[in-house]
């Protein structure tokens, strides 16, 4: 029978997962009872994922500004460090802050303008030509600041971010300093100690820093890379792809998790007969076109999936071979050729004209924005997704 249905996103429902939580069993029994109840079948090559979120807080990776604090403190000296680049987020960055306030005694924090790395804007960049100031060269004091552009809020969170967060340095006895520049060498006239805040340009960030006389050249990947007082820790991401979790607690992102997806698709293969994909997956990569903001503020996508998610879509355009190889075929002909077309093409489509338009991104990506989509960051309550029909094409029945 010929399918009338392609790619299906489906948020499974899950218990609320706690620490030391058997993962592996909520999420496979989720799967399985999910397809049984809603009465749809899962079929070879179908790909569960699952939230960093659910991840790291089964395994209990949390740590608290004071283990933040102490780590800051050791690596940098506790005196003056410059805080150069953090994207202006409640969630992600504050309690960072915190810790990194409580571990020194004075803040150079150094925003990036008119928006951050993800795209929160504190500025547009019609203000910017109104008040001819060069984002590219122009370093502005937080009083040059105010006296250009005065208080503005984030037009989603109503958060007057500068205020924000020059409040909790405060709160955590630091002095502080506000610098707005795009130049990452530029916080070297403050301080030659150095903490870089960007995701995901931050090795170019920190390799200008240490090829213009900084002393501390640390990322958010730097700190917290092994456990401090018995906290949690990631070995390769430190503090990136961090959440706020209480007021003086972050949840981390997940680590050793490799064996958690492999665990999953071998239990699925056992209860169903059929071969699954797995990943965990945490921000998609997409952008808000109202918003501008690009969503993406973990350091990747998916930090775990098995080996069948490697790679990147190998697809024809089909409105390219409607309008261009086949334009004079209608009905069942220019069906049967589309459909011999994909049958017979290559394994490597790579720069061909029948790929243009395709998207050329890896797997992970694609499906771990469609993902994160699927399930949001609210009340849902499906920290699981299955995704179906994602490897199909025009001629799969």
């Amino acid at each position: 029978m010929e399918r009338r249905v392609g790619t299906c996103s489906r948020g499974i429902r899950c218990p609320i997962i706690k620490e030391g939580d058997d993962l592996a069993t909520i999420v496979t029994t989720s799967v399985v009872e999910a397809a049984k109840y809603e009465n749809f079948a899962l079929r070879d090559r179908d790909v569960v994922a699952i939230t960093e979120s659910i991840v790291a807080r089964a395994q209990g990776n949390y740590a608290s500004v004071d283990a933040i604090a102490k780590d800051v403190k050791t690596k940098t000296g506790g005196e003056t460090v410059g805080v150069i680049f953090p994207i202006l987020s409640r969630n992600r960055f504050a309690i960072l802050l915190k810790g990194i306030a409580r571990g020194v005694k004075k803040v150079v924090l150094m925003l990036s303008y008119p928006s951050d790395e993800v795209g929160n804007h504190l500025l547009t960049l019609d203000e910017l030509d109104e008040k001819n100031v060069n984002p590219y060269s122009d370093v502005l004091s937080l009083a040059k600041y105010r006296e250009l552009f005065g208080s503005k809020v984030h037009e989603f969170t109503g958060v007057d971010y500068i205020d924000y967060y020059v409040e909790l340095i405060k709160g955590e006895g630091a002095d502080v300093e506000v610098v707005f520049a795009n130049q990452a060498k530029t916080i070297l006239n403050y301080t030659k100690d150095v903490i870089a805040c960007d995701i995901h340009t931050r090795a170019r960030t920190k390799r200008i820093l240490k090829a213009n006389g900084a002393r501390v050249v640390l990322g958010l990947d730097d700190i917290l890379t092994s456990s401090v007082d018995g906290s949690g820790y990631n070995e390769k991401y430190g503090l990136l792809g961090s959440n706020k979790a209480t007021e003086d607690k972050v949840k981390l992102f997940p680590r050793d998790a490799q064996g958690l997806v492999e665990d999953i698709q071998a239990r699925l293969l056992k209860e169903t007969g059929k071969h699954f994909e797995v990943m965990v997956y945490g921000d998609g990569a997409f952008k808000d076109p109202q918003g501008k903001i690009w969503e993406l503020a973990d350091p990747v996508v998916s930090p775990f999936h098995t080996e069948g998610l490697v790679g990147t879509p190998n697809e024809l355009k089909l409105k390219f071979l409607a309008d261009n190889d086949y334009k004079d075929l209608k009905g069942a002909e220019l069906k049967e050729a589309i459909s011999k077309a994909i049958k017979t093409k290559d394994a490597n489509l790579k720069g061909t004209m029948a790929t243009e338009g395709t998207t050329p991104r890896q797997l992970t990506d694609l499906i771990g924005s469609l993902c994160d989509l699927t399930s949001g960051s609210g009340d849902k309550g499906t920290p699981v997704v299955l995704v179906q029909g994602y490897f199909d094409n025009y001629t799969n029945d």
